[in-house]
């Protein structure tokens, strides 16, 4: 249903939908772990497990990518979402940009000011910038994102989810897709029965 001001809101995760997460990840760990970036497949599940990562292990390395090299800051755009996402704001979508960006303490500072920066930046289009875990209480109309556990989430909870295809969610169902012009396509086709 759209907002009391007749907008739909949309609601883009950041990682992995907008951001080339795990592109830019692979650089860091290459360096981190000090191996050839060839010996770390692209072919990744959540977590990294296999570059031979563990939970503690993770958080060590995010650590150091955001606050030793502006990870936030200088992760490639993914094509086509400055572009899609403002031709959408352009017809009157309300863009949610929605990220789970501080689950490690002590730098939020640091990772809020670098999205911020980055989005600015890459000159993509948003109104309302969340920082939280459960997307499914923030109140969009149409999301896109690409971790497994919240398109699961937000399906379970009722909510239209577009899965952005990556290797992390092969196993996600439609609708699903890994082009942005693609996502156009579904946002729109959606739009039509809210």
């Amino acid at each position: 249903m759209p907002s009391d001001s007749g907008q739909i809101v949309l609601g883009v995760d950041l990682d992995g939908v907008c951001a080339d997460f795990y592109g830019r990840i692979r650089e860091i760990a290459a360096e981190w772990f000090e191996r050839p970036i060839e010996t770390l497949t692209r072919d990744v599940s959540y977590g990294l497990s296999e570059w031979g990562i563990t939970g503690e292990d993770y958080d060590s390395l995010h650590r150091f990518a955001v606050t030793e090299r502006d990870f936030f800051r200088s992760v490639p755009m993914i094509p086509g979402a400055r572009r899609v996402l403002r031709q959408l704001s352009n017809e009157g979508f309300r863009i949610r940009i929605i990220t789970h960006r501080l689950f490690i303490r002590h730098f939020h500072g640091l990772a809020v000011s670098q999205t911020i920066e980055w989005l600015d930046h890459h000159g993509i289009p948003y109104w309302d910038l969340c920082f939280m875990r459960d997307k499914d209480q923030v109140g969009a109309d149409i999301y896109v994102e690409d971790s497994p556990a919240n398109i699961e989430s937000l399906r379970r909870h009722g909510h239209y989810a577009i899965c952005f295809a990556n290797s992390t969610n092969a196993h996600i169902g439609t609708p699903r897709t890994g082009s942005w012009d693609e996502v156009y396509r579904l946002v729109k086709e959606r739009a039509q029965s809210l």
